[in-house]
């Protein structure tokens, strides 16, 4: 016999009557009220358990697939630089909070400086958004929470991988925030406090990891909390939430803080990133997804689909119905058909997933699409349950959710299958041993995966080399090989060799910030001892500003101090020393040279 709390919507009869307000006392599934603790029934151990597999499956694929050398990269490097006493803003340009930071820190402290360390920290905000998102659906049933929680997982493990980047972990802090202040609009007295501030906390905490988040944040707790009629509670938890950005405010200062969360990502950066709303219909926009699906890298996929400019076109306009369509439909049900625990727990929810709007229009490529819809469309479940009731108010419980996993699953399958089941099919490969995954090159305790053979081992030599001839404290550079266009950064090569002192600023890379007119970049490579220039992304092109050329004056440099050491790979890495007295100057030292660059010229002019 199933104990109370087992009790959810679906388990009504095909007749009943549409559910009430639950009266006080009732037990409710968690998110609305119920207990925190007790024995969880076997449909929780179960659908747990489903969950983890499908989590499971891909994940040794995972942890040996190729990274993204800046992202993942600077989430490696910047916490190690805090270590050392270097301030974000200040000492290295940083677009996002710095609450991810302080947590890695901490997290590097205990579990050691490595590849895995920061991807195991990328699987624990990947979980965080997965049953963040199993609790706010739990109240329609286990059976649609454990769709809504399969559906998120396909959406967020894909994109990125295990890296651990602070968006993850700031959506995961958002939804959990949401789960609380559902809690607190279904309990009284001590424990509807306790969950108000539980539910600022997480709020603020999750600004400090992406302040960008203040949108949606701002929708879904103002919402909350005006029907909670308690701004007191969930206020101070939020001032307690955002302890990272007082501490960053401090140290770093408001100017430079403001620089570089605000004024940098907003006005500067955005002309060399953003790309067309819509996508283009005929070609894929994102220069690192056209390379993903060239012929030669695109990984197997046999079954009918759209062509990935499709899919994404398609995709787009999927991501801004699904935003307004679920929040549209549930101010529509609860206009008419009356409020529940349950229509109130989607309203404030879909208002957190329209608030993520944004992040997938301003660069519509398949992460960003894929970041700004994971929690709409994870909804979608608990939304077609709500409408069910009054389309086919007969249907059983078993069969209404096998409708509606079975349509979910074949809209993904429609709008975007390389983006969620190829990808997912590639890790499980991998992980099986079926495939190779990215191709290892490593120093000391530290390794890091790239996307194929010339890179690897273009990237070990230069490695290899380095380690001999370098001495710790000297001062290193990492960037493209034309440094006045700086599309992209290859920072992982700072994580291989901690020892040595990142020699800029532009530890990470970006069009408009770094090869702008008057930046430091010329100065900083000129207090280089060493650099590492790499022609992985010469031949980016988007329809945006990154496709301009800046300034010169950092080429120049290279040109008049640096001597070239080695040429890997035909120029896919290559190796500077400044010059001592008596060093010759190689031609080939000098940059990409004028003919490369006029080459560039003509590809870009074609590609455009």
């Amino acid at each position: 016999m199933r104990e109370p709390d087992d009790l959810t919507v679906d388990d009504a009869r095909p007749d009943a009557q549409e559910p009430s307000p639950p009266a006080a006392g009732d037990r409710l599934p968690y998110v609305l009220g119920g207990r925190l603790r007790g024995r969880p029934s076997r449909a929780g151990w179960l659908s747990i358990a489903v969950i983890m597999a499908v989590v499971v499956i891909p994940l040794r694929g995972l942890y040996r697939g190729t990274g993204s050398s800046m992202e993942e990269g600077f989430m490696l490097v910047f916490p190690k630089r805090m270590l050392a006493g270097d301030v974000p803003n200040v000492d290295f340009l940083h677009l996002y909070g710095p609450g991810a930071l302080h947590v890695l820190m901490g997290w590097y402290r205990v579990f050691g400086y490595t590849l895995e360390a920061q991807r195991g920290f990328g699987l624990l905000q990947h979980l965080g958004i997965i049953f963040a998102i199993y609790a706010l659906v739990r109240p329609w049933g286990h059976r649609l929470a454990t769709v809504a929680a399969v559906t998120v997982t396909l959406l967020v493990l894909t994109p990125i991988g295990l890296s651990a980047l602070a968006w993850e972990g700031a959506v995961a802090l958002a939804l959990w925030s949401v789960v609380f202040g559902v809690r607190a609009l279904h309990t009284t007295d001590r424990d509807r406090l306790l969950a108000l501030a539980a539910s600022g906390a997480l709020a603020g905490f999750a600004l400090s990891f992406r302040p960008d988040l203040v949108l949606a944040l701002g929708i879904a707790h103002g919402f909350m909390w005006w029907k909670a009629r308690a701004f007191r509670s969930a206020s101070i938890g939020a001032i307690v939430g955002l302890t990272p950005m007082w501490i960053h405010l401090a140290v770093a200062g408001i100017p430079a803080a403001w620089r570089g969360m605000v004024t940098e990502p907003v006005k500067e950066l955005r002309p060399g990133r953003e790309l067309p709303q819509p996508p283009s219909f005929g070609k894929v926009d994102g220069a690192l997804q056209a390379v993903v699906e060239g012929p030669a890298d695109a990984p197997w996929w046999k079954l009918p689909a759209l062509a990935a400019n499709h899919q994404l076109w398609l995709w787009f306009w999927v991501v801004i119905l699904c935003a307004f369509g679920v929040v549209g439909t549930t101010i529509w049900l609860r206009r008419r058909h009356g409020d529940t625990p349950q229509r109130l727990t989607l309203m404030c929810a879909s208002l957190l997933g329209l608030g993520l709007l944004p992040q997938a229009l301003q660069r519509p490529d398949s992460t960003h699409l894929a970041w700004g819809s994971c929690v709409s469309f994870s909804l979608l479940p608990a939304l077609l349950a709500e409408v069910s009731t009054h389309v086919r108010p007969k249907l059983s419980g078993v069969r209404r959710d096998a409708v509606i996993a079975a349509v979910l699953a074949l809209t993904m399958l429609v709008v975007m299958p390389f983006y969620t089941y190829r990808t997912y099919l590639l890790y499980t490969r991998i992980s099986v041993g079926d495939k190779v995954g990215g191709y290892q090159v490593s120093r000391d305790d530290r390794n890091f995966w790239f996307g194929n053979v010339p890179l690897q081992v273009a990237s070990q030599a230069a490695i290899d080399e380095l380690d001999l001839l370098s001495t710790p404290g000297e001062r290193l550079l990492v960037g493209p090989a034309d440094l006045s266009r700086t599309i992209y950064s290859d920072v992982v090569f700072y994580f291989m060799f901690p020892e040595l002192e990142p020699a800029t600023y532009f530890i990470e890379m970006d069009p408009g910030l770094a090869d702008d007119e008057g930046s430091s970049l010329a100065d900083d490579v000129a207090s280089a001892d060493w650099l590492i220039l790499t022609n992985f992304w010469t031949g980016w092109y988007e329809p945006n500003a990154s496709s301009d050329f800046g300034s010169d004056a950092p080429n120049q440099v290279v040109a008049d101090q640096f001597c070239l050491v080695g040429n890997y790979e035909d120029a896919l890495v290559l190796l500077y020393r400044k010059c001592e007295q008596g060093d010759g100057i190689s031609p080939a030292g000098i940059g990409i040279g004028a003919e490369r660059r006029a080459s560039l010229d003509r590809e870009l002019a074609e590609n455009a």
